[in-house]
């Protein structure tokens, strides 16, 4: 049996199953990490700029409520 083993680690030239779950998962982890930066530049961009007043839009759906007056 154990010569059985050693042919066929010995007959194996591609990566193992390891290998490739650590290279799948490495690329995913690394598409994520540039999206994560992409989204916190666009996020820094959007702070310099200082927050206007929106205007009255009659067409919106969802409508925010009005400030109550007590």
């Amino acid at each position: 049996m154990n010569a059985l083993i050693l042919a066929s680690e010995a007959a194996e030239t591609g990566l193992g199953g390891h290998t490739w779950s650590l290279l799948i998962g490495g690329g995913i982890f690394v598409a994520l990490m540039i999206l994560l930066l992409i989204t916190v530049s666009y996020t820094n961009v959007g702070n310099r700029h200082s927050v206007k007043d929106e205007e009255q839009d009659i067409h919106r759906q969802f409508k925010t409520h009005e400030p109550h007056s007590h």
